[in-house]
C-alpha cells in the first residue's frame, strides 16, 4: 500500500493527490490501522502499524497531518507510544514520535492538533501513564553513561502519583501559572507525555531519542504549545527530579581538581567506561551523569520558546538550586562547601543558556540593584556567604570561591558586574568634588594647573625607569576612540596611569624579563585581546561612555564600595602576607573587572589620580599602603 503510494505520488505534479490518496483519506484507512494496531490483532499489528505510519509521514511530499483523518489517528497512535516500558515496539514507537516532531517542526502550526482540550479532573489520569514505581538506587544503577532523562524510574510513577492539572503534583509555583488557565479547559499534550514515558526506556538508544523529540517540540515558536507545555505537563518537574536524584546521589567529597578537569560533557554522546579509564578517580561516573545531564537541561532550555525557556528555568532554579544546592554551600564543614563550591563553578562554566543563565546569577548574587550599605550586606544570605568564603580561613575555599566569582565575570550577564560592583560606583561619590577657583583655571603652558605635581616629580615614582615606559606601538594598538567614546578633557593619560602602577614594584623585584615568553610585551598582548572580548561582550548593555557628570552626582551620600570589593580590596591589603596562590587568584578577579569598559569602573580601580573623598580608598591606593 505505501508503494503504490510513493509511486502514485512520483508520477504526478507536485501538490496533486492521486486517486489512491483520496481513498485513504476519505475511507479512513489510517483509522482502521490504528484500531487494529491498539488491538494487536493479528500479534504484531502493531508494530507493523507504527511502521507504516512512520513511513507514510517520512515519504510522502505532500502535508498529510492538516487532514482531519490523518491527524486524529496519528494523535490516538501517539497515545499508545511509552505505554509499557521495555515493549518489543518501542523502537518502533520512537521512530514515529520522531518523525511526528520532525513534521511539527518543519510547520509548528500544526502543533495545535495536538493540544487537546480535556476536562481538567481527568486529564493526566488518562492520558499520562508510567510504569510501576522504583527506587531511586534504582535508576542511577541504571547508568550506562548516557544521560538518564527525566521522570527516569526512580521518581515516582504516574500512576500512583498523577498530574491533575497545573495546580497538582506538578507542583508548579503559582507564579508561573496564568489566572485563566486554572478556570478553563484543561489542554493534553499527549505528544510530550509519551516521550516522557520514553526518556525512562531501559535502552539507553531510545531514551536518548525521546530527548531529541523532546528538544525538537519545546523549540516551537507557538505560544500555545509553549504555554501547554510548562503548565499542563510534568517536563519541568521531571527535569529538575532527574537533576536533584543525580546531584544527590554525588559522592559527599570529591577533589575539586578532578571536577575541574573531567572532559567536556555533552549529553547523549559519553558512554564511559571505568575500566578503560586511566585517570579514573572514585565518583567520577555519578560526576558524569551529573554534568550530562544538565548539560541536557542547559540545552534544551537554550532551545526553547522564550516562555518555555523562562518557566523551565525558574523551575530549576527553585526546586535544585535553592531547595538543593543552597544547602551545601551554607554549610560549616570545610571539605563540604568545597566540593559543593567546585560543584557550583563547574555548572557556571557549563551553563550556555541565557534563561538559565540569568536564573543562576538571581540565585548567586540577588536581584538588587539599589546601592549597598554595610549594615545591607546580609540581606541575601547567599551571596555574604559566598563573598565571605573568598576570605576563608581556608585557602583553598577562598581560591575555589574566587575562581567562581572570575568566571561569573566573563559570563554575557550585566547583573553580575552592577550587582557585585556598578551599583556602588553611579554617583561617583567616591570622588571629592572641589570647584575650581579663578586662579585654577589659568593653565600653564605644559596642561598642568598651577601647583599640580606631575608624575616624574612625585617622590611616590621616583623609581621610574625608562624601561618601564609603554612604547608608542602598543599605544597605537589600543582599540579606536568611537564617537560615543571619545576622550574627555582632563582625562589621566593612559601612559601615566600604566607607569603609576608599574613604578610601585622596585625593579630588582621583576622577574618576568628572566622567563621567555612572560614578559611584559607578551602580557600586554593578552590583555588587549582579552579587553577587545569584553568590548565586544558589553556592546549589548549600553553603558555610557563617559563619567556620569560630577554636578548631577549626589555626593553627599556616604560611599560604600560593596561587599566584593570590600573583601578584594582586604586581601589586596594582605598581598605579602598570603600564599602566592591566594595572590594570583586575587589579582586575577580583579583584572577582569578592570577590563569591563565602564567609565566609573576605571575611574574608581584604575585611575590612580583620582581625587577620593575622605575615609575612601581605590585599588591604588590599596595597593600603596600595601
Amino acid at each position: 500500500m505505501l508503494d503504490i503510494l510513493v509511486q502514485e505520488e512520483n508520477e504526478r505534479e507536485s501538490g496533486e493527490t492521486g486517486p489512491c490518496m483520496e481513498y485513504l483519506l476519505h475511507h479512513k484507512v489510517l483509522e482502521t490501522l490504528y484500531t487494529l494496531g491498539k488491538a494487536d490483532c493479528p500479534p504484531g499489528m502493531k508494530q507493523q502499524v507504527l511502521v507504516f505510519y512512520t513511513k507514510l509521514l517520512g515519504r510522502i511530499r505532500q502535508p498529510l497531518l492538516p487532514h482531519i483523518n490523518v491527524y486524529r489517528p496519528v494523535q490516538k497512535l501517539v497515545r499508545l507510544c511509552g505505554e509499557v516500558l521495555a515493549n518489543p515496539t518501542e523502537n518502533e514507537e520512537i521512530q514515529f514520535l520522531c518523525i511526528v516532531c520532525a513534521k511539527l517542526k518543519q510547520d509548528p502550526y500544526l502543533v495545535n492538533f495536538f493540544l487537546e482540550n480535556k476536562s481538567k479532573s481527568h486529564s493526566f489520569q488518562n492520558n499520562f501513564h508510567g510504569a510501576p514505581g522504583s527506587s531511586q538506587q534504582e535508576i542511577l544503577n541504571n547508568d550506562t553513561g548516557q544521560p538518564i532523562p527525566p521522570g527516569s524510574e526512580g521518581e515516582p510513577s504516574r500512576n500512583s502519583e498523577p498530574c491533575n492539572g497545573p495546580e497538582s503534583s506538578c507542583d508548579l509555583k503559582p507564579s508561573m501559572l496564568s489566572e485563566d488557565s486554572a478556570n478553563h479547559l484543561h489542554q493534553d499534550y499527549n505528544l510530550v507525555n509519551s516521550l516522557l514515558n520514553l526518556t525512562k526506556s531501559p535502552d539507553g538508544r531510545i531514551a536518548v531519542k525521546a530527548c531529541e523529540g523532546l528538544m525538537l517540540l519545546v523549540s516551537l515558536p507557538e505560544p500555545a504549545a509553549a504555554k501547554c507545555l510548562t503548565q499542563n505537563t510534568c517536563l519541568c518537574k521531571l527535569l529538575t527530579d532527574r537533576l536533584t536524584a543525580l546531584y544527590q546521589a554525588l559522592p559527599q567529597s570529591i577533589d575539586p581538581l578532578d571536577i575541574e578537569t573531567v572532559e567536556k560533557i555533552n549529553w547523549g554522546l559519553d558512554s564511559y567506561s571505568v575500566k578503560e579509564d586511566a585517570s579514573a578517580f572514585p565518583g567520577k561516573r555519578a560526576l558524569i551523569s551529573f554534568l550530562s545531564w544538565f548539560d541536557y537541561c542547559d540545552q534544551l532550555i537554550k532551545e526553547a520558546h522564550r516562555m518555555a525557556a523562562t518557566a523551565m528555568a525558574i523551575y530549576v532554579r527553585e526546586r535544585f538550586l535553592v531547595e538543593v544546592m543552597e544547602t551545601q554551600l551554607m554549610q560549616t564543614s570545610e571539605i563540604g562547601i568545597l566540593t559543593a563550591t567546585a560543584l557550583l563553578h563547574r555548572i557556571v562554566r557549563q551553563v550556555t543558556s541565557d534563561a538559565l543563565l540569568e536564573q543562576i546569577v538571581y540565585f548567586l548574587l540577588g536581584e538588587q540593584r539599589e546601592p549597598e550599605t554595610l549594615p545591607d550586606i546580609h540581606r541575601v544570605p547567599l551571596r555574604h556567604r559566598l563573598i565571605e568564603h573568598c576570605n576563608h580561613i581556608s585557602d583553598e575555599i577562598s581560591i575555589m570561591t574566587l575562581r567562581l566569582f572570575e568566571h561569573l565575570l566573563q559570563k554575557p550577564n550585566e547583573h553580575v558586574l552592577y550587582n557585585l560592583v556598578l551599583r556602588n560606583l553611579e554617583e561617583r561619590n567616591y570622588t571629592e568634588y572641589k570647584p575650581p577657583c579663578q586662579e585654577d583655571r589659568d593653565i600653564v603652558e605644559n596642561g598642568q594647573i598651577p601647583g599640580a605635581i606631575d608624575l616624574e616629580e612625585d617622590p611616590l615614582f621616583t623609581d621610574m625607569s625608562p624601561e618601564n615606559t609603554l612604547s608608542k606601538e602598543w599605544l597605537s594598538a589600543s582599540p579606536p576612540i568611537t564617537p560615543e567614546h571619545h576622550k574627555i578633557d582632563g582625562k589621566t593619560e593612559v601612559h601615566k596611569i600604566v607607569n603609576s602602577f608599574l613604578c610601585l614594584v622596585p625593579d630588582e623585584a621583576k622577574s618576568s624579563y628572566q622567563v621567555e615568553g612572560t614578559g611584559y610585551d607578551t602580557y600586554l598582548r593578552d590583555a588587549h585581546r582579552q579587553f577587545r572580548e569584553y568590548c565586544a561582550i558589553c556592546l549589548r548593555w549600553d553603558w555610557p561612555g563617559t563619567v556620569k557628570a560630577i554636578e548631577k552626582c549626589n555626593l553627599e551620600a556616604p560611599f560604600f564600595e560593596g561587599h566584593f570589593l570590600k573583601v578584594l580590596f582586604d586581601r589586596m591589603g594582605r598581598i605579602l602576607d598570603q600564599p602566592y596562590d591566594v595572590n594570583l587568584q586575587v589579582t586575577s578577579v580583579l583584572s577582569k573587572l578592570s577590563l569591563f569598559p565602564h567609565p566609573h569602573t576605571h575611574e574608581y580601580l584604575l585611575d590612580p589620580y583620582v581625587n577620593l573623598a575622605p575615609g575612601c580608598r581605590s585599588l591604588f591606593s590599596v595597593i600603596v599602603r600595601g
